[in-house]
């Protein structure tokens, strides 16, 4: 059963820097540099735990940017990173943000549009992996 956990990155760092590096900087080979940023200090933070691992997470910056979703490949399609983004999709509501936005890779496009997102604009690089800006408006 996976248990969803929100809370700051002074709360949930020690658990949720090693499952970035995995997935972020080992596996898509982002540069480190790139992964830590000051956002995460300033984010809500959604952590998904499988017996006390952490397998999967998000972040919601104040202004409605999701971001830093992952999921570790051994726990891919398991509806874990849907429960994190309708996580972070709550914690927008109950913070009032009426537009989120998210810079999506490319292959993961389908997985937003799902939960409602749509593509905005042309594919862009980000840290070397093609990525779509999509948008979705919360009910006010």
């Amino acid at each position: 059963m996976t248990e969803l956990v929100l809370g700051t990155w002074a709360e949930l760092a020690p658990m949720l820097v090693p499952l970035r590096r995995e997935v972020f900087i080992v596996e898509q080979c982002v540069p480190e540099e790139l992964e830590w940023d000051a956002y995460d200090a300033v984010s809500v933070h959604a952590l998904a735990l499988i017996d006390g691992e952490a397998v999967g997470c998000g972040r919601l910056l104040p202004d409605g940017h999701i971001g830093r979703m992952a999921v570790r490949r051994a726990f891919r399609g398991r509806g874990i990173g849907r429960a994190v983004l309708d996580a972070l999709l709550a914690a927008a509501a109950g913070r009032g943000l009426g537009l989120l936005q998210l810079h999506a890779q490319t292959h993961a496009q389908g997985f937003y549009a799902q939960a409602g997102f749509v593509a905005e604009g042309a594919e862009f690089d980000e840290a070397g992996i093609p990525h779509r800006r999509m948008v979705r408006r919360l009910p006010s």
